[in-house]
């Protein structure tokens, strides 16, 4: 008996991070090219979680550190706010996206250049990490389905 305890325990704690990970969705990752690698890059995404979740952080080996933004207006005034979890509510897309929610990419070790792609992995609080690669797209790009048309 302990030892089908044991296989089931086992089992259990090997699917559970497959599961969750099929629980949240990433796609349309993309970053926008740079000119310079002493200024941030900016990427963006969308996540859709069948569960509800948290973001709670981001990394890739072409930046230093990478922060959540959101964009706050005050009348004709836009200014970015660092948010330090990002809340997926179930079965809704977050669509981070120019002119709103974005993801910083601080430190870059290199310029992004056009047409390469780079890894980024998102730690959620329940589908724990998720691992994507980001294409580059042009400085001017607007999104990964403009590049396809």
């Amino acid at each position: 008996m302990r030892k089908l305890i044991a296989i089931v325990v086992v089992a259990w704690a090997v699917a559970s991070p497959a599961h969750a990970q099929e629980s949240v969705r990433v796609f349309d990752a993309w970053a926008r090219a740079t000119i310079l690698a002493s200024r941030p890059g900016a990427a963006y995404l969308t996540i859709e979680s069948a569960a509800k979740d948290r973001l709670l952080g981001l990394t890739t080996p072409v930046a230093g550190h990478v922060m959540i933004h959101a964009v706050e207006k005050d009348g004709d005034i836009s200014r970015m706010k660092h948010i330090e979890t990002l809340e997926l509510p179930a079965g809704q897309r977050v669509t981070l996206a120019p002119g709103g929610m974005h993801l910083m990419l601080m430190g870059l070790q290199d310029k992004l250049s056009e047409g390469t792609a780079f890894p980024i992995t998102l730690n959620f609080e329940k589908a724990g990490e998720i691992k994507v690669d980001v294409s580059v797209l042009g400085i001017a790009a607007e999104g990964p389905r403009e590049a396809a048309e």
